[in-house]
């Protein structure tokens, strides 16, 4: 027995091996034809079996279905295939069983779809599901039992209960048997639909008192190899009298049902007759021969033969129910009737829309036709209900393209840009034909990738910019931005400038302006002067960050404002420069109105800063001369008197129109005589008592600095000495041994235990062109005097043993003042100006009373030498007092330094200046309200 079975197992094998193989080279020509890959396997075979070569049919190689990214995707329902990436084969995933899958099917063919992800291709595969014989004929019972009256007719027919196989084809049911016996024969019927229907036909009469019941088997049998078989035991109960079975109203009852009803409803209702009274006339309805799935879904009332549902009904699932009723009466006989159910599709399932592959994001030039996204559309329903139509809402540069099996994809349609919409909600539809319609919304969200395709843009076609000159370093001039619609790194900035020279003088432009690669501002790297250069253009270059980056180009003027930081600068009369000095002449005769001379004066700026106006500061005889506003012409306002100088000193000032306004003077002498030497022997005659004037007043000035000289030595010997006094008796003290309070070492200055004595003396001298109105000014001195005593010192810390003060006297030896510096006296730069002007040395400075002395001395003897050459006034000028131009007519001796006593402080380098003219209310350094130009040009 063993042996027979390895032998059949071998052969279907063998026979399942060649069924493999011409299921597989039909697939082949299949695929050729209609191209589409068919495939054919029998049912129930192990998990993982080969089904197909599914790379070699697709025309790729091993390596590129993992790298395609090639996967195998369904309608949503259970996947029973596998696709092996190492092997490029079609695999089963479990036991397939085709009575689960298809029923009654003929063929059971199971589709699915192959996608190559890479190239957005997609391949209908169909594979065919054969049949093998694993399941053999059973009935419904495995006992039936026939009560038959002993007066039946022979030749009576008598239906048993049909065999079911769930197997198709030679598979299936093929036939009957009977075991042998001596009343019964088997006949088989063959129904419309190709169903046997076994009868039993009465051959032999039958009597209950010689044999009561009857045993019979009934056999069904396949055509598979091997056969397989189902028996069921018949039986026969032996009855008398009742002769009439149960007979329906018409053989066969039809119902088209909609798949909507609600549960329980009942759809028909069968009805059956017995010509027998009594007892034998009743009947009882049941259900025979109904699928195990049917018997739940519907339910046979037995008394009054209503048909009814157990469960909700389902188009989708099972369209069409057949099944029987039979109607038995009291004593075992009965009829039969076929129901026919027919289910009617509801459009009661929306679309279904299964996304296959998508992107997220797109670039904005991504060509027309690039494809977002793949997708399947499928409707359980049938008919119009099932057809389906996908359409998108709204006026979207994109466009649905239908492909094979109900896959659709979603391409553009045109150029997308970023800049204008940079995000896309898709809404696609998918929209049946029932009625009413069912649809199905399905969301795309999709970004569209910025690309660098514009570059930065500036608000305008050029800028302009104004800055004044003398602007400090650093300061910002302007600020420029440029936009950039791109986002992320396209849209980032920098801002540039292209170097460049404003001409063959200036400096490179990198020099003077710089702007901030980030903000776009820029920045002034040095200070502009007006006078240099007044405008300059620049190119500002505006740099995206993308790849490639982009660029655009503004450009931008900058000009420089004035502002008035020049003094006129007087041309005429110019200065002598070989040390004679320049004399205008003005004739006796001359009229009111008399041009005597005209003073020329530019300014370097521009605008109101350069509007010069002339007006006269000075003159010997005020209201002789006038000077023109604007026009600088001096010129005589009367006519010369006897009793007028001859020789005439004008001081002119030239002052700009600025804010604040800058001024030069000019100091210009007129002589009033027809000629040369009429003036020469005019200053002669006149020389001498004013030479005797003059040598009177400084002889006076010379006695006055003297007194005041020997004053200040003499208080200088007096603090000396008391200065000393006070050192000597605090050494007096220290060594009696008398304890000295804790003093900080802040409070003595100079020598131990005495505050620094301050001194401040200054004096004023002033001096006019008319000696008898010079005066001199002697201001008090002021004293900053301390003595610090012992009692005065003490404090709430410890005293200071007297010990250490000793060995901090003896590490010290005696404080020396600093010596002397000569470097008080005034420098070139500093001698002309107004008092106050020069700066006051901030260390402090040694006075030199032998220098005023001498500065004296030298004025007079400049005097005394310019009298006796016979000039008739003062060193050539008016208010003068002999001194050479080096010491302009503003010049007093209010520009001798105060006298400050300076005191050194013990263990360090500074001095105590004196703070008098500070309290005076004084700067420590001034000037006299111009510029350095304007100084310098007074100076000459």
């Amino acid at each position: 027995m063993f042996v027979r079975e390895a032998i059949v197992i071998g052969q279907k094998h063998r026979d399942g091996r060649k069924r493999i193989l011409l299921c597989y080279l039909l697939g082949l020509l299949w695929y050729t034809v209609t191209a589409q890959i068919h495939y054919s396997i029998p049912e129930e075979m192990e998990k993982g079996s080969f089904v197909g070569n599914i790379a070699k049919d697709l025309g790729l190689e091993l390596q590129e279905l993992s790298e395609r990214g090639t996967r195998i995707v369904s309608r949503g329902k259970k996947q029973h295939f596998v696709l092996s990436v190492r092997s490029g084969s079609l695999l089963t995933a479990d036991r397939i069983d085709r009575e689960e899958l298809c029923s009654q099917s003929a063929r059971c063919l199971l589709n699915f779809n192959v996608l190559v992800e890479d190239k957005l291709k997609i391949y209908s595969v169909e594979v065919e599901i054969t049949d093998i014989n694993d399941n053999a004929p059973r009935f419904r019972e495995e006992d039936l039992e026939l009560k038959i009256s002993e007066t039946t007719v022979l030749g009576t027919h008598f239906i048993l209960e049909s065999a079911y196989d769930p197997d198709v084809g030679v598979n299936s049911l093929q036939g009957y048997k009977l075991s042998p016996n001596h009343h019964f024969s088997l006949l088989v019927q063959n129904g419309a639909d190709g169903t046997k229907y076994p009868e039993l036909v009465l051959d032999r009469a039958l009597d209950r008192e010689e044999e009561s019941m009857l045993h019979v088997v009934l056999s069904a049998w396949d055509g598979g190899e091997p056969v397989l078989s189902g028996t069921v035991q018949i039986l026969v109960t032996v009855l008398d009298v009742n002769d009439n079975a149960p007979v329906f109203t018409q053989p066969v009852y039809t119902i088209n049902v909609p798949e909507n009803v609600p549960q329980g409803t009942v759809l028909l209702t069968v009805n059956a007759t017995d010509a027998d009274e009594g007892s034998n006339s009743q009947v009882r309805y049941v259900l025979v021969n109904i699928p195990g799935k049917t018997s739940k879904i519907f339910q046979l009332n037995s008394v009054t033969g209503e048909l009814s549902t157990l469960q909700n009904l389902d188009y989708e699932d099972v369209e069409f129910y057949m099944m029987e009723a039979e109607a038995q009466d009291g004593l075992g006989f009965w009829g039969r009737a076929k129901i026919q159910v027919t289910v009617l599709d509801v459009n009661d399932n929306a679309p279904e829309v299964t996304i296959t592959s998508v992107t997220s994001s797109i670039p904005e030039n991504a060509p027309p036709g690039t494809v977002i996204a793949l997708f399947h559309v499928h409707d359980r329903d049938s008919g119009e209900n099932g057809r389906v139509l996908c359409s998108m809402a709204g006026d979207l540069p994109f466009k649905l393209e239908k492909k094979v099996d109900n896959y659709h994809s979603l391409v553009t349609d045109r150029a997308l840009d970023r800049e204008q919409v940079s995000e896309y909600n898709i809404t696609v539809r998918a929209e049946d034909f029932g009625s009413p319609a069912l649809s199905t919304d399905t969301h795309i969200l999709l970004h569209v990738a910025d690309i660098n395709d514009n570059p930065p843009t500036f608000s305008q076609s050029a800028y302009s910019a104004y800055i004044r000159e003398n602007n400090p370093r650093g300061a910002s001039i302007y600020s420029l931005t440029a936009h950039d619609p791109d986002s992320e790194q396209n849209a980032l900035v920098t801002y540039s400038i292209e170097d460049s020279t404003l001409s063959l003088e200036a400096p490179p432009l990198s020099s003077i302006v710089s702007i901030n690669s980030e903000t776009g501002t820029l920045y002034a790297l040095s200070s502009f002067d007006y006078e240099q250069f007044r405008e300059c253009q620049l190119r500002v270059t505006a740099r995206d960050s993308g790849d490639p980056p982009l660029s655009s180009n503004v450009s931008l003027t900058l000009f420089v404002l004035d502002e008035n930081d020049n003094a006129p600068e007087i041309l005429y009369p110019a200065f002598p420069t070989d040390g004679s000095s320049g004399v205008e002449l003005a004739p006796r005769s001359a009229e009111p109105g008399y041009l005597v001379t005209k003073v020329v004066a530019v300014d370097a700026d521009s605008g109101q800063n350069a509007w010069l106006s002339y007006r006269l500061l000075k003159a010997t005889e005020p209201g002789l001369f006038s000077v023109g506003l604007h026009s600088g012409e001096i010129r005589t306002v009367r006519t010369f008197l006897d009793k007028d100088a001859l020789k005439q000193n004008l001081i002119v000032a030239v002052t700009d129109n600025g804010e604040p306004p800058l001024s030069a003077t000019v100091s210009v002498t007129v002589a009033v005589a027809d000629s040369i030497p009429d003036i020469l022997s005019d200053l002669s005659s006149q020389a001498s008592p004013e030479t005797q004037d003059d040598s009177l007043l400084t002889f006076y000035l010379v006695i006055a600095v003297a007194v005041v000289s020997c004053l200040f030595f003499a208080f200088l010997v007096l603090l000396l000495a008391l200065r000393l006094r006070r050192w000597w008796m605090l050494q007096v003290v220290q060594s009696a041994g008398a304890p000295v309070g804790g003093v900080p070492s802040s409070q003595f200055l100079g020598i131990d235990g005495v505050r620094a004595f301050l001194q401040t003396y200054s004096h004023e001298v002033s001096l006019t062109t008319d000696s008898r109105k010079s005066h001199l000014i002697f201001p008090q001195p002021n004293y900053a005097d301390t003595l610090i005593s012992q009692q005065s010192c003490e404090q709430k810390e410890s005293p200071l043993p007297a010990q250490s003060l000793l060995q901090g006297k003896d590490e010290q030896a005696l404080f020396q003042q600093a010596p002397p510096n000569t470097d008080w006296r005034f420098s070139q730069a500093q001698r002309p100006g107004t008092s106050g002007s020069q700066n006051g040395d901030e260390g402090g400075t040694w006075p030199n009373n032998q220098f005023d002395t001498e500065m004296l001395q030298a004025m007079i003897l400049a005097s005394a030498n310019e009298a006796a050459d016979g000039s008739s006034t003062l060193g050539g000028g008016a208010g003068t007092m002999g001194l050479s131009a080096r010491y302009g007519p503003q010049f007093t001796l209010q520009h001798v330094p105060d006298y400050r006593q300076n005191v050194y402080i013990p263990g360090s380098t500074a001095t105590l200046a004196n703070a008098a003219g500070k309290r005076d209310g004084k700067a420590p350094a001034g000037g006299n309200g111009n510029k350095k130009k304007s100084g310098k040009k007074e100076k000459k």
